[in-house]
């Protein structure tokens, strides 16, 4: 395996050797961001809807420290845990503190009762004849919220006897929430709307998303890895690796179904919406409503909404062009709608909740990723070469 390093300044820790001493180099590398995690939590409306009103919030926090300590210690994933064990070591924090972070994903994405989602999200591959170089290109806008922006990190993740990568991730998180490794295998994460749940607990899908990376080489080597991973929640992952093969996998906490391009088809998207009709069966109902429960920006909202218009305006733009380069696809990505009006239902998000708050390519190839934490349209990419 190749053992060359990373320098550049982006990637704030690099993390190697067992899962413990690659959570301990994470935890002490970032500390200041996970300790200010830590405090950001108070802000964090989602997580806040969760408190009765009756309690105060240091008894609701060391109860939601609690709660989530106990699911993540069911999943029995020792390396997971080792590696949170780590993170909480090496950051100065409690167990239980981290497993909150570690645990609030799958959580908060159970909106059965539409109250709350982590987040919205776009990715568009492209390859062969579509692409100006005939390389695979990935894009994507990470569309969250902007109180999280401060604790994006990038790490360098060199576990023992396994593949080297370069993860997009926050501060406390074991799991990766998009990723690339040495091999050239490219896995991004977007999150889905899903209601059906594992009969026991189970990590969340970013666990699996590293565990991936470390261990395949191929797109049809991690679909098939994490579709047979127990996990909880839903998304939508792209895939992508050196030989162009690239596929939608779509994910729940009990189904999966993998989406290659049409035959002749060089191009692929999505966003947040399964295009199955068997993961639709356990999607959230295609006109259900945000409730009184969700953050107020959201409440009255069809949950979908934001998902068809950004899809419908993908499928335009990218029909508008036969071949696209790297500044082609950082147009659309960038896009604010036909009359050039950002908003919750455009490309690049400019919403009353959410926004796009980092931007990433990856060229699997070349085995490049660019990274900017910033909405699409004014994103200053910094390029890391693995």
């Amino acid at each position: 395996m190749n053992t060359k390093p990373t320098s550049l300044k982006l990637v704030e820790a690099v993390c190697q050797g067992s899962a413990k001493e690659m959570g301990f180099s994470q935890g002490e590398a970032v500390l200041e961001k996970i300790h200010s995690a830590r405090n950001a939590l108070a802000q964090l409306e989602a997580f806040r809807l969760q408190q009765p009103w009756w309690m105060p919030y240091r008894a609701y926090l060391r109860l939601a420290d609690f709660k989530a300590s106990r699911f993540l210690e069911q999943c029995n994933n020792a390396e997971m845990s080792e590696r949170l064990a780590g993170i909480a070591e090496g950051a100065g924090l409690s167990l239980q503190a981290i497993c909150l972070f570690n645990a609030m994903e799958p959580l908060l994405s159970a909106v059965g009762g539409c109250t709350a989602c982590p987040g919205a999200c776009s990715a568009v591959a492209v390859r062969g004849r579509r692409s100006a170089t005939g390389e695979p290109i990935l894009a994507r806008n990470f569309d969250y919220l902007p109180l999280v922006q401060p604790f994006y990190i990038v790490r360098e993740s060199r576990p023992k006897g396994r593949l080297r990568s370069l993860e997009f991730t926050t501060a406390p998180l074991a799991g990766a929430v998009d990723g690339m490794n040495e091999e050239g295998l490219c896995i991004i994460y977007n999150y889905a709307f899903a209601i059906d749940e594992q009969s026991a607990a189970a990590p969340p899908i970013s666990i699996a998303i590293s565990e991936a990376l470390e261990r395949c080489g191929t797109v049809t080597e991690a679909a098939q890895w994490i579709s047979s991973r127990p996990r909880c929640g839903g998304g939508i992952l792209m895939l992508c690796d050196a030989s162009g093969d690239v596929a939608s996998l779509e994910l729940s906490s009990t189904r999966s179904y993998l989406r290659r391009p049409a035959a002749g088809e060089d191009v692929l998207f999505h966003s947040n919406a399964f295009s199955s009709s068997t993961m639709r069966e356990v999607q959230v109902p295609w006109d259900a409503v945000y409730t009184k429960k969700a953050a107020r920006p959201l409440r009255g909202r069809r949950l979908h909404e934001s998902s068809a218009l950004r899809d419908r305006r993908f499928s335009q733009l990218l029909a508008e062009v036969d071949v696209i380069d790297i500044n082609r696809i950082g147009n659309i990505m960038a896009d604010h709608g036909s009359e050039n009006m950002p908003s919750d239902y455009t490309p690049c998000v400019h919403g009353s909740y959410w926004f796009t708050t980092a931007c990433l390519q990856f060229f699997p190839r070349e085995r490049r990723m660019r990274v900017a934490y910033s909405s699409a349209c004014c994103a200053d990419f910094e390029d890391l070469i693995l």
